[in-house]
């Protein structure tokens, strides 16, 4: 099995063979993370429970735009890095 070089996406890698494309949560943990931020700290600014939070992040729980607004805002990010997470959290497009 060839791999190829991962392009740089965002915060993170992919290859371009593979399929996979970064969850919601995957883009959360790793903005969580990036801003040294326990499950917990960012629940409670938040003002939501660490396992909602953490059903989010494994892909338990579909979170509305306004919740992934909402932890956007208390992560600080940028508009630009908001709506990457909003196109993640999104259904494909139908052809």
């Amino acid at each position: 099995m060839q791999y190829e070089s991962p392009r740089r996406l965002g915060w993170f890698w992919i290859t371009l063979k593979s399929n996979r494309v970064p969850t919601v949560g995957h883009v959360l943990r790793g903005r969580r993370q990036r801003r040294r931020l326990s499950q917990l700290e960012l629940a409670c600014e938040a003002q939501i429970s660490t396992r909602h939070l953490t059903f989010i992040e494994t892909g338990r729980a579909r979170p509305s735009r306004e919740m992934l607004l909402h932890l956007s805002e208390q992560l600080d990010e940028p508009i630009r890095e908001r709506n990457v997470m909003l196109v993640a959290a999104a259904p494909a497009p139908v052809k």
